[in-house]
């Protein structure tokens, strides 16, 4: 019985030293490790405490191998953490164009709403990111959506007085 039972605690301790390699291997653009990790059947869409998945810190991160490498093993690319914020939304508020153009050519739903009702679109207006807020539109962005403030994008234009995202967004 002793020996199961120091058994089970080993297994249980492998496996949560698995689950925070993958979110260390996500957030350091290690490849091979999560290579390593998904051949040992490791989940590719748990989440940590904070509800980050490894795809949203690759993203974070601005981890783009890692980020490939999940997506083509079928990480969630729609996911959200605690916030209700997802992979994309992480990509627009770091200012990671080619994250934001790698997600969009995944087929990243762009109009997801977090927590507070906001949409990438609204998050690219918010930051005035007259680039970004192009590819959002180009992949079917909506910019009736609203926050939960009752804001739309170009609501978020309008306070931000950014007359080129303005000109976007009318």
């Amino acid at each position: 019985m002793k020996k199961f039972v120091l058994s089970f605690v080993f297994a249980l301790s492998a496996i949560s030293t698995q689950a925070q390699d993958i979110f260390n291997a996500a957030r350091t653009n290690n490849v091979a490790e999560l290579k390593t990790l998904v051949t040992n059947k490791v989940d590719i869409n748990q989440e940590n405490q904070r509800g980050f998945t490894p795809l949203i810190l690759a993203v974070y991160n601005n981890s783009t191998e890692a980020v490939n490498f999940l997506i083509e093993q079928g990480a969630n690319i729609n996911a959200q953490d605690k916030s209700g914020n997802n992979a994309l939304m992480g990509a627009i508020f770091k200012g990671y164009k080619n994250m934001v153009a790698l997600l969009i050519n995944a087929k990243a739903d762009v109009n997801q709403l977090n927590g507070n009702n906001a949409s990438a679109l609204i998050f690219a207006s918010t930051f005035g990111n007259a680039e970004m807020i192009k590819m959002l539109l180009d992949a079917g962005a909506d910019k009736s959506l609203k926050d939960s403030s009752g804001k739309t994008a170009l609501d978020h234009a309008k306070l931000q007085e950014n007359t080129e995202v303005i000109k976007l967004l009318q």
